[in-house]
């Protein structure tokens, strides 16, 4: 399994470089009077920051504050709803099946489960057998 994540890491690394150079590129910093302007470079939305500290902090606008509220309020109920087992149509994801097996079900996997136990049980049993044969009878050479 390690070799298989090892051999896996090089295709994957050139990757993961790439996305860091997209991120160290996505935004742009303008100072203004009020302070400094960020703007986004994927999204298009700007920010107000300013200097505290010597940390720059940033705040959402209102427009980006209620859509950021609005998404966190739909992944909270798509969360709720996936803990409740909710089906599907109420929030829009689609889920795996909740539901549990029958009863036919549960009979049908224990048969198959005692017919493969009764086999290997057998197979056991035969080289026991066979096992006890070769004290008992040991081969001349």
């Amino acid at each position: 399994m390690m070799l298989l994540l090892a051999g896996f890491s090089p295709l994957v690394a050139p990757l993961g470089a790439q996305a860091q150079e997209e991120e160290a590129g996505r935004f742009q910093l303008e100072r203004t009077e009020k302070g400094i302007v960020r703007l986004d470079t994927q999204s298009g939305t700007l920010t107000l920051c300013h200097e505290k500290d010597g940390n720059l902090v940033c705040r959402m606008a209102a427009d980006e504050r209620a859509a950021y509220e609005e998404e966190l309020d739909r992944l909270t109920k798509r969360v709720e709803a996936l803990e409740k087992g909710v089906p599907s149509g109420q929030t829009g994801e689609k889920t795996l099946g909740q539901s549990l097996p029958s009863d036919a079900d549960i009979d049908r996997s224990f048969a198959i489960m005692e017919k493969m136990m009764k086999r290997f049980m057998g197979l056991a049993e035969e080289l026991n057998r066979e096992k006890q044969g070769d004290r008992l009878h040991p081969q001349k050479t």
